[in-house]
């Protein structure tokens, strides 16, 4: 039988083709130097994203997936989970379609397929709903966007959440009014406060009422107004605002309806010394200010916005621009951070295991996020301890990607803020 042509020069063609099967691939391969190549990596870690994706939030469900995604992408880049063998994260999709009972399956779905941690949830009623699941399932769960108060109130063990509450919300906003006032030397007397029907709205606009009233501010609430979430007409709503005859408006909206609304009230030609919101995602996104012009400009809203002088904003938001044309916000922004703190807890635990993810989320110091406030760290019931809300307001640029802007406080204002407004109709 003819030998191979390489016999007696070392190992044999046949001879290698024959090790390198199965087992023997790995040994050859540091036998011929190149183990990096030919080294199994370890398996990526699951991170289920339950967000809105469809259904009346979906632009902003959209806007959440975008944010977990590209802090997924960031930490894969910068070498993955290194205490972890350098494990790539990998984010699993829910959609919720802003339904609590949908989001709660979806994350069980997203736990049999093997995520080690959930991340959500936007709307309140499926952050409560989820966290109740994660409980039941002992899974980490970090609410990255929701305010309800109840979600972390429950003495749960797995449940975490980067946001401020209802509570913080209506506290801030409330200084924050005062603060506008008195800067301006006014003293409205009369407010009408509006809220989407949900278990946000209801849930902000009565922890809003509850302080603003408490806070002697010299404003009376005259009228509250709710309506259902998805509802395609405020006529009748502004018809009852107008009559109110209020010198302020604080509404808590959606991006679908503060469009809606805000058009209501130009065409009803409601007089107001200006809008503000207690705190709700209806006024700064992209879309919302693209298609409303020079209607959305002057708009005030209460948010956990972004730090602009944040070197880790200013790198995110340049990355988010140039992948989805749009900017890290409030919601984005928090989507964003979410996946960047349970990545530095998998680091610090080094480990999937879930009461090492809990124990590593509980000692968090997360300091490196592109949000106002100081680090990311965790009160006893989950909630983090630093959150905070800062004043923005759209005022007028060229490019309406440019137009929301920091006006308080002044340790983080980009500009100042304008207040009274001129009316809806006196804007070009």
């Amino acid at each position: 039988m003819a030998k191979d042509k390489s016999a007696g020069e070392g190992l044999s063609r046949r001879a290698f083709l024959k090790t390198c099967g199965a087992a023997g691939l790995g040994a050859m391969a540091i036998s011929f130097g190149v183990p990096t190549l030919l080294k199994a990596q370890p398996k990526p870690i699951k991170i289920g994203s339950i967000q809105p994706a469809t259904g009346p939030l979906a632009v902003i469900g959209q806007g959440q997936r975008r944010g977990n995604q590209m802090a997924v992408d960031f930490i894969n880049a910068k070498g993955g989970i290194k205490s972890l063998g350098g494990a790539k994260l990998e984010l699993v999709l829910g959609d919720s379609e802003t339904k609590s009972e949908v989001g709660r399956s979806e994350a069980d779905r997203l736990i049999k397929d093997g995520a080690v941690v959930l991340v959500g949830a936007f709307e309140s009623g499926t952050g409560m709903a989820v966290a109740t699941l994660a409980e039941q399932r002992g899974l980490p769960f970090l609410v990255d966007v929701a305010t309800l108060d109840d979600i972390t109130q429950k003495g749960y063990k797995y449940t975490f959440r980067i946001f401020p509450t209802s509570t913080a919300f209506a506290q801030r906003g409330t200084d924050f009014i005062k603060e506008i006032m008195a800067a301006k030397k006014l003293s409205p007397k009369r407010a009408v406060v509006t809220y989407v029907g949900d278990a946000f709205g209801k849930t902000q606009g009565g922890f809003f009422i509850k302080h603003f009233k408490a806070a002697n501010t010299g404003i009376e609430i005259v009228e509250e107004i709710s309506y259902p979430l998805g509802i395609p007409d405020l006529s009748g709503e502004v018809a009852k605002i107008k009559a109110a005859k209020p010198d302020l408006l604080f509404p808590i909206c959606r991006p679908g309806d503060s469009m809606i609304l805000t058009r209501e009230l130009y065409k009803q030609r409601v007089e107001l010394m200006g809008i503000i919101s207690p705190g709700s995602p209806g006024w700064y996104e992209p879309s919302v200010v693209r298609d409303l012009d020079k209607l959305a400009l002057y708009v005030m809203d209460n948010v956990p916005w972004v730090n602009p002088s944040s070197p880790v904003y200013q790198e995110a938001n340049k990355l988010f621009e140039e992948k989805y044309k749009a900017y890290l916000d409030t919601n984005t922004g928090w989507a964003y951070t979410g996946v960047l703190v349970i990545a530095d807890a998998l680091e610090r635990a080094a480990s999937i295991d879930p009461d090492k993810i809990v124990a590593a989320f509980k000692a968090t110091n997360f300091k490196d996020h592109p949000m106002v406030g100081d680090a990311v760290q965790f009160a006893p019931n989950g909630d983090n301890k630093n959150a905070t809300t800062a004043m923005v307001q759209v005022l007028p640029e060229a490019d309406p990607l440019k137009r929301v802007k920091v006006v308080l406080p002044k340790k983080f204002a980009q500009a100042e803020f304008t207040f009274p407004a001129p009316q809806l109709w006196d804007r070009g």
